[in-house]
């Protein structure tokens, strides 16, 4: 049994897959998962619905259970006022946005666990997030707040039901954003160029990123500079991405020792971490680490994404090939135990591992001390580099790389010796996708390099784990699913779920070129233009025939991910470059036209949006190569592709277009018999060839 379940008899979760549902499967709390039973029960009884929503590696969800869902007179209550309903947020990612947006209408915030109060019929009226078990911190107990809502139902039933259908229409008046204009006529780079101002004038110079503590790593805002630097030449986008690239690296929410990163830090230099690991952050953070490698030449940032990808094929991989979501923040029930170090400890492993100048160097170089640097352990950080070091213990640099490598080895096989942390075990489609194309996308750039093994290992991964995707994911109707785990599928997918899947399969095709995977693709964006496509622009977050709530949801922004929008506008408009079909390049024009006024004043909010709206003003340039990708003369070709970031192009390849289900490549030939490359922009083509410094002549950004 985890430490984060109850001790008593089980409750209706204990049916459930969901590893943050067992978490109160043995709660005394009655609690009901979302579904038809527990709204009909709502009803039957004429109670108000206790919504709590939250996640398996939530911290202050931890904390909650322990203080009030655990505690038999809290238990009680709930019992007997409500009908209480337990949502896992990432199963259910449209619940959580519905009433999360409705949190934010009532208190102005939000964030988890969200705490939910609603009519039967799901209209909310009144909410916040974690409550103590009694007045603490300014809020009110959560006793208390029972107390008070039942006496508001009985006593005010009047005033609870307007307040319910005002703030079922402000989430939908919220949710029901339109295009600014009526085409994509009026799409323009100059939303692009305010991003680059904007992220300025909110950048921390000093400790990189953007605002205060709490501080999110922002992978997409660093894609979006380090596209634009790519594509423009813009140094000051290039230096702000470097510098936060630099500092997370260095910091406390990366993982020096296991790879990987955290959540996010609790303070602005980023050495404390909120020590849960998301899958869906790392991904996209080793996607933006190896596209700074692709961009600056810088070998460290390599090897933060190597590792970071070798974190996720050791640690969160399942036994299918797919990806499980997360681990817990706590181990134990404390937050970081596996994580942190005293001085002693790391005295101990160290002079035993490396002799008793091994100790010294290490501690000079992460920060450990006898004080400590949190609540009087030390969280590893880089505090010296290899320089620094080297003139301080009078070694070479390269002697000191060494020393340090076997420090980490030691310490990391210490420290899998502890307890480690509770993964949460279910595969979410989104975030599969988002890994399947930060390895694909590794695959790719490592291909040719010094060291094949390394892209061989992440290919076969991308693959095992697209593999598992499409078959434990997808239903015997083709309809992809959320979520999965013990053979169970969750709820139908979401648009962000298919969305994050085709970008990840047309990675996966740029990595092999294996036409299934473009395929794939193909078939989740027609998914996209058949389920979710609103009629008056943009996209749904549900797809047409899935569980009608209150209202639809359609979120906009970006957040810890790209929206399903943003992420359908830029897969939409990439396949239309393979494809040639208008109907895709149409609907994205239309859902960026939405957001395009806002998202320059707003980029955090919007970066993935932003990338986007370059593809659909710049276009897209696309490449396609007659021959086999196995020959040395083909790979030479597709090397030039692979030597810079070149966010405007698709690439193709086929050893026989006539044969190729990519339109891309058909009608193409190959160039007196050598192998070919066709460079395709604005509606005409550049004369083949075979090159390939003609090749990266073509596709250099002067040429545009």
């Amino acid at each position: 049994m985890s430490h984060d379940e109850g001790t008593g008899p089980e409750n209706r979760l204990a049916a459930e897959t969901s590893p943050y549902l067992l978490q109160h499967a043995r709660d005394p709390v009655d609690w009901y998962p979302w579904g038809p039973e527990a709204l009909a029960r709502a009803r039957a009884l004429d109670r108000p619905i206790f919504l709590s929503i939250g996640y398996a590696a939530c911290h202050w969800c931890h904390v909650m259970a322990r203080e009030s869902f655990r505690d038999p007179a809290t238990a009680q209550q709930l019992n007997a006022g409500f009908v209480s309903i337990k949502v896992d947020r990432e199963e259910r990612p449209d619940l959580d946005a519905v009433y999360m947006d409705a949190v934010q209408a009532l208190t102005g915030g939000g964030g988890w666990p969200m705490s939910v109060f609603a009519t039967p019929d799901g209209r909310p009226f009144y909410g916040g997030t974690y409550f103590p078990p009694g007045r603490r911190h300014g809020l009110p107990g959560f006793r208390e707040v029972l107390a008070a809502v039942s006496e508001a139902w009985r006593e005010r039933r009047d005033e609870i039901e307007r307040a319910g259908t005002g703030v079922a229409a402000a989430v939908a008046e919220a949710m029901a954003a339109r295009p600014a204009s009526d085409g994509a006529g009026a799409l323009d780079a100059s939303a692009v160029r305010a991003a680059v101002a904007s992220l300025a004038a909110t950048f921390d110079p000093r400790g990189g990123g953007w605002g205060s503590a709490p501080k999110f790593p922002q992978p997409m805002a660093i894609e979006l500079l380090l596209r634009l630097h790519a594509s423009t030449g813009d140094g000051e986008a290039l230096a702000m991405a470097m510098r936060t690239l630099d500092r997370m690296a260095d910091g406390g929410i990366r993982d020096h020792l296991g790879g990987g990163f955290a959540r996010y830090a609790t303070d602005v230099d980023w050495l404390v971490p909120h020590f849960e690991k998301m899958l869906y952050d790392n991904a996209l953070l080793a996607r933006a680490y190896l596209h700074a490698w692709r961009v600056t030449g810088e070998s460290r940032y390599l090897d933060v994404a190597t590792g970071t990808l070798e974190f996720l094929l050791s640690t969160m991989a399942l036994p299918d090939g797919s990806f499980a979501a997360s681990l817990d923040a706590d181990t134990g029930g404390v937050e970081g135990a596996t994580y942190t170090w005293t001085a002693d400890e790391v005295e101990e492993v160290l002079t035993v591992a490396g002799g008793p100048d091994l100790p010294a160097l290490f501690r000079a170089a992460y920060g450990v001390t006898r004080e400590g640097n949190w609540e009087g352990r030390t969280i590893l950080a880089r505090v010296r580099d290899d320089a620094e070091l080297a003139t301080q213990f009078a070694v070479t640099a390269a002697e000191v790389s060494r020393r340090l490598v076997a420090a980490r080895e030691a310490l990391l096989a210490r420290r899998a010796t502890r307890a480690r942390p509770a993964r949460d075990d279910k595969a979410i489609a989104a975030w599969n996708g988002l890994a399947i194309g930060a390895l694909a996308e590794a695959a790719r750039l490592l291909a040719g390099g010094p060291d094949p093994g390394r892209a061989d290992a992440f290919r076969a991964a991308a693959i095992r784990a697209a593999d598992a995707v499409l078959s434990a994911g997808v239903d015997a109707d083709g309809r992809l699913h959320r979520s999965w785990k013990d053979g169970r599928v969750g709820s139908l997918a979401t648009l962000e779920d298919e969305a994050d899947l085709a970008d990840g399969l047309l990675a996966l095709y740029a990595a092999t070129f294996d036409e299934r995977w473009y395929l794939a693709a193909l078939a989740r964006a027609s998914a996209i233009l058949t389920r979710f496509r609103d009629a008056a622009g943009g996209f749904f977050d549900t797809a047409d025939d899935a569980e009608a709530l209150v209202v639809r949801p359609r979120s906009l922004q970006d957040g810890a991910v790209p929206s399903g929008g943003s992420m359908a506008a830029s897969v939409l408009l990439r396949l239309a470059a393979y494809c040639g079909e208008s109907s895709f390049r149409s609907a994205a024009e239309e859902a960026i036209a939405g957001v395009a006024d806002v998202a320059g004043r707003q980029p955090l909010a919007f970066a993935w949006w932003l990338g986007a709206l370059d593809l659909a003003v710049n276009g897209v340039d696309e490449v396609a190569i007659v021959g086999d990708p196995t020959r040395p003369e083909t790979d030479a070709l597709l090397a030039t592709t692979r030597r810079s970031l070149l966010p405007r192009v698709v690439v193709a390849c086929a050893p026989d277009p006539t044969s190729s289900a990519v339109p891309l490549l058909q009608a193409r030939f190959a160039l007196d018999g050598q192998p070919t490359a066709f460079v395709c922009r604005d509606f005409a083509c550049r004369r083949p060839v075979t090159r390939p410094e003609a090749l990266a002549a073509l596709l250099s950004p002067a040429t545009r």
